[in-house]
């Protein structure tokens, strides 16, 4: 029970000062020997496996994986973060336009759902969704906007 009631409390915390801060995401100068705040966001989560979590961020590509075609298709990356921290992007792309032009080395940014897992976990819900019941995320790759 103390673990959930921390999990929630970090959640809660995370949410209010996104929501009431969110200069400190646009104001981020690379030069600071910090990561930016959406990166300390995704490593308490991950220190924490704490799931279910809205997250932004951006990385590079490390390595590409065969598209996941059981039920609903998708597109798999890992991307690396500037914190070394590795996350596996799982991109819908029954719903989403599929990032054809993606190779290793790219750089993107990303919106979506952070799911935990020993592995360093996974961001999904990277598209719009069609039934309204869920945050709409996107993917930026060469300025252009994949949901």
């Amino acid at each position: 029970m103390k673990k959930l009631l921390t999990g929630v409390t970090f959640v809660v915390c995370a949410y209010l000062f996104l929501h009431y801060y969110p200069e400190t995401l646009q104001n981020y100068d690379a030069s600071q020997d910090r990561a930016p705040a959406h990166e300390n966001l995704i490593e308490q989560a991950l220190q924490n496996r704490i799931s279910d979590l809205q997250v932004e961020g951006e990385g590079t590509v490390i390595a590409i994986l065969p598209d996941d075609t059981r039920g609903s298709r998708h597109q798999r990356f890992i991307i690396e973060m500037s914190s070394g921290h590795t996350l596996l992007i799982v991109h819908n792309i029954d719903l989403a336009q599929r990032i054809n032009t993606l190779t290793k080395g790219d750089s993107v940014e990303f919106y979506g759902e952070y799911e935990w897992n020993e592995k360093g976990g996974l961001v999904h819900w990277t598209h719009h969704d069609p039934d309204g019941r869920h945050a709409d995320g996107w993917i930026v790759h060469n300025s252009v906007k994949y949901q």
